[in-house]
């Protein structure tokens, strides 16, 4: 019997995979929801939701055999308090993010505490999963940096830095472990944890076995994309580029996002990111390879795949 299952944002880069991936496994019949009016895919269900409004939620949840919560942005909160507070008893597929670990080091475990001491967006993250904790039949996914075709973040964005040798071999502040995940990885998580009922009530981290440094995968991304030589770049040089440019840029490319011309301002990086590439965390994988059968998408293929999309998408 085809499960129908609800997959809350899924006009986000997340969402639509894993909308492509429930409808593909012949198992699940997605039903994506999202703010805005659209024609559903072939062999999908569509519907207009704001998750922020508990009835119209609760209304959406009627008949529905399991969900998949990929709210990100400042709505992930008030979303998950209204999903786990809503009366269901069907798994729940919940994303987090390895943000929830905050300044940890080392070889992580899902057995390592919360301490999202990063920023806002990791206590975000932490208090959203908080709730999904408190529920018998969620599964926890904590995603590293999730790459793959439609990835703004860690996939166009590095590519323009790239190709505008902003970015290239940054010595030490380069050594951090990337925690790469492919997004059809992800979603096949997902799908496995709506499938295994063992998996209800556990958390998993997602990375990918042996994820590069920064410094590797700027120089794999960059065979991949056609953006050799990759450049040298001091730690004096990033200083200046997240202490002094960032800020100036982020406010260009919020202007020109409004005219429609983001695509000119050259992405800015931010202190944040800086911070990130020299984090010298790595999450274990074996919990959702043990337990859910994750077989990663092997490095070249998705990086591959991600350049012919980075490609389609600047044509």
């Amino acid at each position: 019997m085809t499960k129908r299952i609800l997959v809350l944002g899924g006009d986000g880069f997340i969402g639509k995979h894993m909308v492509s991936a429930l409808a593909a496994s012949g198992w699940a019949m997605p039903v994506a929801a999202g703010r805005r009016a659209r024609a559903a895919a072939p062999g999908t269900e569509r519907i207009q939701l704001d998750a922020t409004d508990a009835a119209a939620l609760k209304r959406a949840l009627d008949g529905v055999d399991g969900v998949v919560d990929c709210i990100a942005g400042g709505a992930m909160v008030d979303v998950a308090r209204n999903l786990f507070s809503s009366g269901i008893d069907v798994p729940v597929v919940h994303l987090s993010s390895m943000a929830v670990y905050g300044s940890a080091v080392g070889l992580v475990t899902e057995d390592a505490p919360l301490k999202a001491d990063t920023g806002p967006y990791a206590q975000a993250k932490a208090e959203a999963e908080k709730l999904a904790a408190a529920y018998p039949r969620a599964v926890i996914l904590r995603p590293g940096c999730v790459y793959g075709p439609g990835s703004t973040q860690w996939s166009l964005r590095i590519a323009r830095l790239l190709r505008a040798r902003r970015i290239g071999d940054l010595g030490a502040g380069g050594d951090g472990c990337s925690n790469l995940v492919h997004v059809s990885d992800v979603a096949a998580a997902a799908l496995a944890g709506l499938r295994l009922p063992a998996a209800q009530g556990r958390a998993y981290n997602l990375a990918m076995d042996g994820a590069p440094s920064w410094n590797d995968y700027f120089l794999d991304f960059a065979r991949a994309l056609g953006a050799v030589p990759i450049v040298r770049l001091s730690e004096k040089r990033m200083t200046l580029e997240s202490k002094l440019v960032a800020a100036p840029l982020k406010i260009l490319e919020i202007l020109a996002g409004k005219a429609g011309l983001a695509r000119l301002i050259p992405p800015p990086i931010p202190p944040s990111l800086v911070r990130t590439w020299r984090h010298e965390i790595r999450l274990s994988p074996a919990r959702a390879e043990a337990e859910l059968g994750i077989v990663w998408r092997d490095l070249a293929a998705g990086l591959a795949e991600t350049a012919a999309w980075i490609n389609s998408v600047a044509a």
